[in-house]
């Protein structure tokens, strides 16, 4: 059965999609105006595949902002064939077919068309065919961009672009910034006012991680309920960190689906796009409050899988593994599975793992909810008399031992040590200090029991636990 998740695409805001030809500078402006080097930039023609969507604030007013993919061949915006036709004869393996399809339904839905013409080649045929085409679709709401603007002496040569008929073109250079805050303005003066002003609370960033081809993007399109995020049996088709806002239950999320994390010494990363990509991808892990580790769980975890749960751990993030293509397995135990990925990932038993299909949208009403519980899990602060309570309950259960094998010292009856005070001094994760009066220090074993247990007496679900251990002689 198919999710029945409701999800909000924070659609009151108006929406200014980037459009042009590739290598014009799209990815670069975006930058610039969301004020985040989030697309990825590069000489390479088609770099940018999956659209990338941010947010821009100028003198009041807010826009969600669309760098679309460069469009590579005419007849995908033109119209001619039905889209129902063009899908038909699409091939699934070519990615760059699916970009174009991406880019004219984002051109659909535009409130505002940011046409960017690039200064440096100067004035094309593909520039005059795809103005001619923006005028057929009926969008009226376009603004003439001129890129690499990026001297006085540049201004002579932008005068061809009047050829377009779109008016008086706004003169930028996106790489130095020149030129932006005065398209700010002629943006913000031709935007509609949103449809319904809601504040943007704080909301939770969630990566979705895991090795190429596992379903990643699949899943996040499964979530936010369209195809955002173009899907292929192509490994690397999503080469950038995608980030999509979406509330859900008065929840605000931001789900950032990223790049397929390979090895470092594989062939692939010989790709620049790759290897970039890649980067990118781990360092998205160090901004997010919860992973989605999306495992293929018609496969067995490899140690590749293994790698990536280290870097979440390291960075301190919350857990959730997605065992995703459930629909691939025959005899569905979902005990003998869960047993299986504990083995191969012991270090994260303490995650919980949901077993669900991205394909067929199942269990994604079920992850959303999961997904709020290891956020309130993550941010929970816990009253100082409950957690003394309890730290004289797991000393009555288990005394704490000594740290003695560590410092060489060799004795048949280890020391006593007092636990003294267990006091919560962090969010997200949530951070202890414990006091203990003892010069041994305490044993990895004996941390690791008090984690457990706080997860399970305060229902800290799915989020590292970190136990800061502080020594106090003669407390």
């Amino acid at each position: 059965m198919s999710s029945n998740a409701k999800i909000n695409n924070t659609p009151s805001l108006p929406t200014v999609v980037l459009f042009g030809r590739t290598n014009v500078g799209k990815s670069t402006l975006f930058n610039k105006l969301t004020e985040r080097n989030f697309a990825m930039v590069s000489k390479i023609a088609g770099t940018t595949r999956d659209s990338n969507l941010g947010f821009v604030s100028w003198r009041s007013k807010s826009f969600q902002l669309i760098d679309t993919g460069g469009l590579l061949d005419i007849k995908y915006l033109s119209g001619k064939k039905k889209l129902k036709e063009i899908k038909s004869g699409i091939n699934i393996n070519d990615i760059d077919q699916k970009v174009q399809l991406q880019v004219r339904s984002y051109l659909k839905k535009a409130d505002l068309i940011l046409f960017l013409v690039d200064n440096k080649t100067g004035f094309l045929e593909q520039d005059r065919q795809m103005a001619l085409l923006l005028k057929r679709f009926g969008k009226k709401n376009i603004i003439l961009v001129v890129n690499k603007v990026d001297s006085p002496k540049d201004r002579i040569k932008t005068a061809e672009f009047y050829k377009l008929s779109l008016g008086d073109p706004a003169l930028i250079s996106a790489a130095n910034g020149s030129g932006t805050g005065d398209l700010l303005d002629i943006i913000t003066k031709k935007l509609p006012p949103a449809k319904n002003k809601t504040e943007k609370n704080e909301s939770a960033k969630i990566a979705i991680v895991g090795k190429p081809n596992v379903g990643k993007s699949s899943l996040l399109n499964a979530i936010i309920g369209e195809e955002k995020i173009i899907v292929s049996p192509v490994p690397h088709t999503t080469r950038e960190p995608k980030d999509l806002d979406a509330l859900y239950k008065d929840n605000l999320f931001t789900f950032i689906d990223t790049a397929g994390i390979v090895k470092k010494k594989s062939k692939t990363t010989k790709n620049e796009l790759i290897k970039l990509g890649i980067l990118k991808s781990l360092s998205t892990i160090k901004k997010a409050d919860i992973a989605l580790l999306v495992v293929d769980i018609s496969e067995d975890v490899s140690h590749q899988e293994t790698k990536i749960t280290d870097e979440i751990l390291k960075c301190g993030v919350s857990v959730i593994i997605v065992a995703n293509k459930w629909d691939l397995i025959k005899d569905k135990d979902a005990k003998q599975c869960t047993r299986q990925i504990n083995a191969k990932l012991p270090f994260v038993q303490w995650a919980p793992i949901i077993f669900m299909s991205a394909k067929n949208k199942t269990k994604i009403d079920q992850l959303l909810e999961l997904i709020i519980k290891v956020q309130r899990a993550r941010n929970k602060k816990i009253d100082q008399d409950e957690l003394q309570k309890f730290l004289q309950s797991a000393v009555t259960k288990s005394k704490p031992l000594a740290d003695i094998k560590v410092r060489g010292i060799i004795k048949k009856t280890p020391p006593r040590i007092k636990l003294k005070r267990l006091e919560q001094i962090a969010t997200n994760p949530p951070t202890f200090s414990l006091q203990i009066d003892s010069k041994f220090g305490l044993r990895d074993n004996y941390i690791k029991y008090l984690e457990n247990k706080l997860r399970e007496k305060f229902g800290l679900v799915g989020t590292p636990i970190i136990i800061k251990v502080k020594l106090i002689l003669g407390y």
